[in-house]
């Protein structure tokens, strides 16, 4: 076998089948002639008992000392244990972004995810990830390629993060497949954007307002009874929409409602008796097993966003969202003189920090307490001093 140089590989022509020309001076290093003329260096070698061979490059695209020299590493990656024949077909069948996205939302999302946590992940993926990086393979993505992603959507922070927090999970769990090497999550250590936090809470005059709003309302027919009770039900609860809006009545058990799968898992909650006193008012229909009745037969009520929509204008609470009627029961909660272990449990709250936000909350009810016990300690030295000073006259 004589060296191989760029005159003589030139001479070499394609015959009917595809050929090889070696080379005397490095082992394994060739090229490979095809029937169409093309000409592609490789590198033949042995690894576990098996003969590999594998593409190196097109003659003309590399030089054929740039070739040698590149099969001479990959030479030296066999001798230290590896085998890039292996390694590169791995790589090939890397899935991409897209298909990381799909695998996600199928064996993950779809299997252990609430119904409103699987909209949010299919969101994230859809509208913001495949669009942006579904092409690239998940090998391949860097925290560059995700922290550029994320400042691209700087102008909604939150969607931003929740984006953000989709692929961080996505990563995790392509580590626990197999599909990258562990500990190398690309979406660790990039900053969120500052959320800016809403704390928009119902005063009494208010609440009194929406009350007689949904009162109303009903008796004029423009409401039913279902979509007032629910919001009436929020209000006096503290729940989550998704908790009553798709409430059984096999949950009410007397005086306690019983939510066997929540947001935060199995709950308890004890009704009060002004929520006990709406649920007898709300008609149970035979065909339905939901407290709010949708439209059809045997449905849950599917939609309370546009009948919200309707009643807080004409509460003229236009700023209010629905879940500021969970704010609104934590607020007063804590105004009662609750504690924030003890409303965080009535939310349903699983961790502390949770509840924190409601903090100044529980700060002003202290400040009150302390307010209040002051004029009454302070009584008792101005009475000391009035008669103190009646004895000295």
């Amino acid at each position: 076998m004589a060296k191989l140089t760029k005159r003589f590989i030139d001479a070499a022509k394609p015959g009917k089948k595809e050929y090889f020309l070696w080379d005397g001076e490095l082992k394994g290093f060739g090229l490979r002639i095809y029937p169409t003329g093309r000409k592609v260096f490789v590198l033949q070698y042995r690894t576990g008992g098996r003969e590999r061979r594998l593409k190196i490059g097109p003659f003309g695209a590399l030089t054929v000392d740039e070739a040698r020299e590149l099969a001479r590493q990959r030479r030296g990656d066999v001798a230290r244990g590896k085998d890039p024949s292996a390694e590169r077909n791995a790589e090939r069948k890397t899935p991409n972004i897209s298909a990381l996205c799909s695998r996600f939302l199928e064996e993950h999302v779809a299997v252990r995810c609430k119904p409103s946590t699987q909209r949010e992940y299919r969101l994230s993926c859809n509208r913001y990830i495949i669009p942006e990086i579904g092409s690239l393979r998940v090998t391949d993505v860097t925290r560059a390629d995700l922290a550029a992603l994320h400042q691209s959507l700087n102008r909604t922070p939150y969607q931003a993060n929740r984006v953000l927090a989709t692929l961080s999970k996505m990563f995790t769990l392509a580590e626990l497949w197999g599909i990258r090497e562990e500990g190398k999550n690309p979406a660790r250590h990039i900053p969120k954007f500052k959320e800016k936090k809403r704390d928009r809470f119902l005063s009494a005059d208010e609440i009194a307002r929406l009350w007689t709003t949904l009162d109303n309302r009903v008796a004029a027919g423009s409401e039913s009874i279902f979509v007032a009770s629910a919001f009436k039900m929020l209000l006096l609860t503290g729940c989550r929409l998704s908790e009553i809006r798709l409430l059984r009545w096999e949950y009410i058990r007397g005086d306690v409602m019983i939510l066997p799968d929540s947001k935060t898992g199995r709950r308890r909650i004890a009704l009060s008796p002004a929520v006990l006193d709406i649920l007898g008012q709300i008609p149970r229909r035979p065909d339905n097993p939901y407290v709010v009745c949708g439209k059809n037969p045997g449905e849950a009520n599917t939609d309370l966003q546009r009948p919200w929509r309707r009643i807080r204008e004409e509460a003229k609470l236009n700023d209010v969202r629905i879940h500021d009627l969970r704010h609104t029961y934590a607020s007063w909660c804590l105004a009662a003189g609750h504690s924030l272990f003890l409303t965080g449990r009535l939310l349903g709250h699983t961790q502390a920090e949770t509840t924190n936000r409601y903090a100044h909350l529980a700060d002003s009810t202290q400040r009150d307490a302390v307010n209040a016990t002051d004029v009454l300690l302070m009584s008792f030295v101005a009475r000391n001093d009035l008669s103190t000073n009646k004895s000295v006259h």
